[in-house]
């Protein structure tokens, strides 16, 4: 009897290990615990060896597992590296790991509508209700503030929603569910449908406030302009033309991600299949490598020879809101323009960068005055983790000589 109950407790142990590896391995992060070694791949760049130490140091301290950077300077790519920290054991991270990219995806579907824009099928003043089909739950009827939305206010998070007051749609599919009566996952259609029947928190144009949905409006937008799916738009009209073959949506389950792309952590929240990534395609939904998204980033670095956007596309992305008044800008301060954080000086141009994150993930992309671009992106996130930008900065201004090779042709 005795044996039989040390079996018992036996196969119970085993019982619960097995769960709590199940349990860790769906919320995106692992029990397993144990000493970890540094790794680092891709091209080694003495000269660059500062970008290293600052990854090294980030990653270390913030206990990520998994990072990428890629730098280009003066549209070359000159450093592109994969990091890895974790058990001996663990996949190495490459330079051309795909990673989620969060908020990243925005500037990526701007340029798709300033495309649209110079093809003369959109106009900024367009009305979005006058092109997307969508109507309301039953029995609701819209907020007369619903048709004042134009396509600029969608680009510059004007558009009326403040998720702070109200909540983010794109973040709330048991509640839509429940309320149109429709089955788990929801679409994108259903989405919108709910949204419509929702009031606004400010008069089109009057109030920035950062909307997911309201890019998720632009990438239906798209659609309905195109006849394509959004993802199969931008990679064809966006993508291709710079180059990039890889990138793509990215999706919500474990079990479904990509070749090469890297799992995720988080301490308090799930990572995998708790939010739709499917449904976020344009204003959060794409997986990329760091040289992919630094190709992209470049390519406006040169407004006359992009081989995406018209100089004068280019320069209405980056322009002040007019809902700020010149005269009460002071340099230095930044606004949300077209898709990009923006940062003037003068007359001239500082920055402009946009930040991402999910449970999961935080990214980076920032292109300088002085001709460099950077992405760096991480398997997690959390406090602290905007510091990584000043860091990279003070490296950036600590080069005095920039390699004059160019990764790119290894890297795409």
């Amino acid at each position: 009897m005795l044996w039989l109950n040390r079996q018992f407790q036996f196969i119970k142990i085993i019982k619960i290990v097995v769960l709590l590896i199940m349990c860790a391995t769906l919320a995106g992060c692992s029990i397993l615990t144990g000493p970890r070694v540094w790794h680092q791949a891709g091209p080694d760049v003495p000269e660059l060896s500062v970008f290293d130490k600052t990854m090294k140091d980030f990653m270390e301290s913030n206990k990520v597992s998994a990072g990428s950077l890629a730098i280009t300077y003066q549209g070359r790519l000159v450093f592109a590296r994969g990091y890895t920290w974790s058990k001996a054991d663990s996949p190495a991270t490459e330079p051309t790991s795909f990673f989620r990219i969060a908020s990243l995806s925005k500037p990526i579907t701007s340029a798709g509508i300033f495309k649209l824009i110079e093809d003369k099928q959109l106009s900024l003043d367009d009305r979005v209700i006058d092109i997307l089909p969508f109507g309301t739950p039953e029995g609701q009827t819209p907020d007369p503030n619903l048709g004042k939305v134009t396509i600029l206010h969608l680009l510059e998070h004007l558009g009326g929603w403040d998720r702070n007051k109200a909540f983010d749609p794109m973040f709330a599919d048991r509640k839509i569910s429940k309320a149109l009566g429709s089955p788990l996952p929801i679409t994108q259609a259903d989405i919108i449908t709910f949204m419509n029947g929702r009031p606004l928190q400010y008069e089109p144009g009057t109030k920035y406030a950062y909307s997911n949905y309201g890019y998720c409006l632009l990438g239906r937008v798209i659609e309905q302009k195109t006849g394509l799916s959004y993802e199969d738009y931008i990679k064809r009209i966006i993508l291709l033309p710079l180059g990039i073959t890889r990138m793509q949506i990215g999706h919500s389950n474990l079990e479904d991600r990509a070749p090469g792309e890297v799992t995720y952590e988080a301490k308090k929240e799930s990572v995998y299949g708790a939010f739709n990534l499917e449904n976020m395609d344009s204003h959060g939904g794409w997986i990329a490598s760091a040289p992919e998204l630094a190709r992209f980033a470049a390519s406006f670095d040169k407004p006359g020879d992009s081989p995406i956007l018209s100089a004068a596309s280019i320069e209405t992305i980056f322009s002040l809101p007019a809902t700020i008044a010149r005269e009460k800008y002071k340099p230095g301060d930044y606004y949300y323009a077209c898709g990009w954080e923006v940062r003037d000086y003068g007359n001239g141009r500082l920055n402009t960068w946009h930040t991402g994150s999910l449970p999961g993930c935080y990214t980076f992309m920032a292109r300088w005055s002085n001709g460099v671009n950077c992405v760096v992106l991480f398997n997690k996130r959390g406090d602290g983790f905007d510091k990584i930008d000043p860091q990279l900065w003070n490296a950036v201004k600590s080069v005095s000589n920039w390699p004059d090779h160019n990764l790119f042709g290894e890297m795409l």
